[in-house]
C-alpha cells in the first residue's frame, strides 16, 4: 500500500493525502476524517523516500558534533533528536573532527543529503570557513548553533552566559576565602575564551589582583596585555593574580582521556608558576578531573588547600572524588531550545535569530 493507493481510494491527489499526513491546513474536514480513516483502516506507515517525493521535502535535519566521543556534545544530540523525531523529522548525526576545512566539508554533505534544516553543536562551528561554507551551500535552509555564533540571515544562536557564569565562580571562591586564583583551560575555542574573559573580570572585580600576571598559551609562557584586560573590567586596575593555561587552536580534536591529561599538565605548569595558588577555575569539567588527578598525585588536599571549578556540570564531575563542583549551562535546556528554535523556522514561525540562557554553579565537595 503506497500513498498513491489511499489517494486512489480516496478520490483524491497524492498531495492531498501528504498534506493531510503532515497535519497542513487547506484540507476540508470531510476530505480529512475520509483520508485518515483510511490511514488507519490499512495500518498505512509512510515510506519517508516515497513521501518527500510527493512533497519535495525530504524531512531530514543534519547535525553537526566535532568529535562523538565527548559526551557533553552526544547528550546534546540526543535531546535534539528525541525532539525533532517527536515532530517528524529523521536526523543525521556527523563527526567532523577538529579541522575547520573538514567542518566546512561537513556543511556540504549536509547539502547533498538534501536536509531542510542543521544543528551545529558547539562554539568550535564559528569559523569564517564555516560561514563561508554555508552561505555556499545551506543558504536557502534555517541553521542553528548551539553556544556559538554565526552572522548570516538563515543563521540562529542559543547562547549560555558562561562569561558571567564564570565571573560568577570567581566571587564564589573568594567568598570561600580564596585569594590566589587559576585558570586552566586545554583548547582555544569561542566559548573557552568567553569563560577566560569572566574569568578576568572577576578577578578585577573581587580586588584579587596583585604581582605578575602570567598567561600560558600552548603551555607556554606569554605576555599579557594588562591595559586591555583592566579596560574590558571597567576598573583601571593593572595589576593580576591570575594564570591563565591555554591551548592553541579552536576545536577539541581529543578525546576525554586527553582532555584529562591535558588538565595534569596544565595543573604541573600552573603549580610551578604559581605556588601559592589556592583555587583553580577550569574551563571543563575534563579539564578539571586531570587537575585533581595531579593535585590528589602531589599530596595536595582538595578543598583544604586548593579548591577547584569545573564547567559543564557533566556525570564525570559527580563520579570523581572528590565531587566536582562545576557550572551547569543547562545542556539540556540549551539543545531543547535549539530544537524547537529551528522547528519554528522550518514552520515559517517568526524566531529570533539569538537567545541568551543562563547558568548556575552546583556546589560540591571540591570547593
Amino acid at each position: 500500500m503506497t500513498i498513491y493507493d489511499i489517494a486512489k481510494e480516496a478520490g483524491v491527489s497524492a498531495s492531498t493525502v501528504s498534506r493531510v499526513m503532515n497535519g497542513k491546513p487547506g484540507i476540508s474536514e470531510a476530505t480529512r476524517k475520509k483520508v485518515e480513516k483510511l490511514l488507519s483502516d490499512h495500518n498505512f506507515t509512510p515510506d519517508a523516500s516515497a513521501q518527500g517525493l510527493v512533497t519535495q521535502a525530504s524531512r531530514f535535519v543534519g547535525i553537526l558534533i566535532e568529535d562523538i566521543r565527548v559526551s557533553h556534545h552526544t547528550e546534546s544530540v540526543y535531546v535534539i533528536e528525541q525532539e525533532m523525531t517527536r515532530r517528524g523529522y529523521t536526523c543525521i548525526t556527523f563527526s567532523t573532527g577538529p579541522d575547520p576545512t573538514n567542518k566546512a566539508r561537513y556543511i556540504q554533505i549536509l547539502e547533498q543529503r538534501r536536509v531542510e534544516g542543521a544543528i551545529l553543536i558547539g562554539s568550535m562551528f564559528g569559523t569564517d570557513e564555516v560561514k563561508k561554507s554555508i552561505a555556499e551551500h545551506l543558504r536557502s535552509i534555517p541553521v542553528v548553533i548551539i553556544n556559538g555564533e554565526i552572522d548570516l540571515p538563515n543563521t540562529y544562536s542559543v547562547l549560555i552566559d558562561e562569561e558571567r557564569g564564570t565571573e560568577d565562580c570567581v566571587s564564589m571562591l573568594k567568598a570561600g576565602g580564596r585569594r590566589h586564583l587559576g585558570y586552566l583551560m586545554d583548547v582555544r575555542t569561542p566559548a573557552n575564551e568567553k569563560k577566560e574573559r569572566g574569568f578576568f573580570t572577576g578577578m578585577f572585580r573581587a580586588g584579587l589582583g596583585h604581582a605578575e600576571p602570567c598567561v600560558f598559551s600552548g603551555f607556554e609562557k606569554t605576555e599579557v596585555n594588562r591595559d586591555q584586560t583592566s579596560t574590558s573590567a571597567g576598573t583601571g586596575q593593572e595589576d593580576t593574580s591570575f594564570v591563565t593555561m591555554t591551548g592553541q587552536n579552536i576545536g577539541t580534536g581529543a578525546s576525554p582521556r586527553d582532555a584529562i591529561e591535558r588538565g595534569r599538565r596544565a595543573t604541573v605548569a600552573l603549580l610551578s608558576s604559581m605556588p601559592d595558588v589556592d583555587g583553580i577555575l577550569c574551563a571543563t569539567d575534563l579539564v578539571a578531573i586531570g587537575c585533581l588527578q595531579e593535585l590528589t598525585e602531589r599530596g595536595i588536599k582538595v578543598p583544604e588547600q586548593i579548591a577547584v571549578v569545573g564547567v559543564d556540570n557533566t556525570l564525570y564531575g559527580e563520579l570523581c572524588t572528590p565531587k566536582l563542583t562545576s557550572l551547569d549551562n543547562k545542556l539540556s535546556e540549551v539543545s531543547l531550545s535549539g530544537a524547537r528554535i529551528l522547528l519554528d523556522a522550518l514552520e515559517r514561525k517568526p524566531v529570533s535569530h539569538k537567545m541568551m540562557l543562563f547558568t548556575e554553579i552546583r556546589v560540591r565537595e571540591s570547593t
